[in-house]
């Protein structure tokens, strides 16, 4: 082919720049420079909807949270000792979060596979324990008084000092036991609904807990209680002597028990979602389980962990995160993606 002299050919082959050979390559240039930068920011894009749309409904959430915690440890930062670490933490979190739903929409690696659906146990229990020393980012002092006052006037004696009459070391046992099957209502039906293919039931009880767990924290965060066991101290009631459970709790509590986040209760809201889960997926384990999750409403108070009136708002907020649940899986792309 030949080129006539002087004629300067763009990367297109196009004589569209012109034909004085040195002087229209700046422009060129100039013009290829705006296009490359415009295709750098549309991939970019592309690769965060990739991401994205590796996302579900119990991501959406998560996600929600943790925009709450950094806007928290931002205006608040004063009031949070290592405010800084918090915020590298959290980002870090959601930084791994949206890793993880991308890897398990593209690998089918079975490890990669499990933990992308069961990660949401390990949320669950670090956003509780953070916030020990994140109830008092705004409020500096306790709220107990106001749920005092709710307990004695709903059962006119002090609920915890009252069942402490009670008290022998295999009913300490019995309820010490009854306070950690918490944990099984996290797991028992989500394992069987996971084992069984049923994706739709378990996101949806995973994405329901989700809500009623972070509507406890952001409550707790915005209402500090300390709790029966640190606010009614000065009753001198003695110590909750038993077997194996009562051991084990509290091995579990010299590590570290949380001060505050008291109200509403984790415990009861988390075990609620499962009850209600279980009665409409698997009636058979509802009706197993109800026992020890009355028995579990019981020990909160008996074990000094939290007031009458934390438990009741623990079964609301439960609730509420059920339906709130079951509303959010039916909108579109909730489910992950999973290859």
């Amino acid at each position: 082919m030949k080129i006539a002299r002087g004629v300067f050919i763009c990367r297109s082959g196009s004589r569209a720049c012109g034909t004085r050979p040195y002087a229209s390559l700046t422009s060129c240039v100039e013009t290829l420079r705006p296009a490359t930068e415009t295709a750098k920011s549309e991939a970019a894009w592309r690769r965060l909807a990739r991401v994205w749309r590796a996302c579900g409904a119990f991501e959406w959430v998560t996600l929600g949270y943790l925009g709450w915690m950094l806007v928290l440890l931002c205006a608040f930062r004063r009031n949070i000792p290592h405010a800084a670490r918090y915020f590298a933490i959290h980002c870090a979190i959601a930084a791994g979060i949206l890793t993880l739903a991308w890897i398990g929409a593209h690998s089918a690696n079975r490890a990669w596979q499990f933990a992308r659906h069961w990660y949401p146990l390990a949320i669950y229990i670090f956003f509780f324990e953070e916030l020990q020393g994140l109830v008092h980012a705004i409020f500096p002092g306790w709220f107990d008084g106001w749920l005092i006052a709710f307990d004695y006037n709903f059962a006119g004696v002090h609920p915890v000092a009252w069942l402490a009459r009670l008290a022998t070391p295999a009913l300490n046992d019995f309820m010490q036991f009854s306070y950690m099957t918490y944990f099984l209502f996290l797991v028992i039906l989500p394992a069987i609904l996971y084992a069984q293919g049923k994706r739709v039931e378990f996101w949806t009880v995973m994405v329901s807990t989700a809500i009623a767990h972070d509507s406890v924290y952001v409550i707790a965060v915005l209402l500090p209680v300390e709790s029966p066991y640190f606010a009614l101290a000065s009753l001198n009631l003695p110590p909750l002597a038993g077997g194996p459970f009562t051991t084990l709790i509290a091995f579990i509590e010299g590590f570290g028990r949380v001060h505050g986040a008291a109200f509403p209760s984790a415990h009861v809201a988390g075990s609620m979602v499962a009850s209600l889960a279980a009665r409409r997926y698997k009636p058979w384990l509802f009706w197993i389980s109800l026992p020890f999750f009355l028995s579990m409403c019981v020990a909160t108070v008996y074990g000094r962990y939290h007031y009458i009136a934390d438990v009741l708002a623990g079964i609301v907020v439960g609730a509420i995160g059920w339906a709130a649940g079951q509303w959010l899986l039916e909108r579109k792309a909730a489910l992950p993606e999973i290859a």
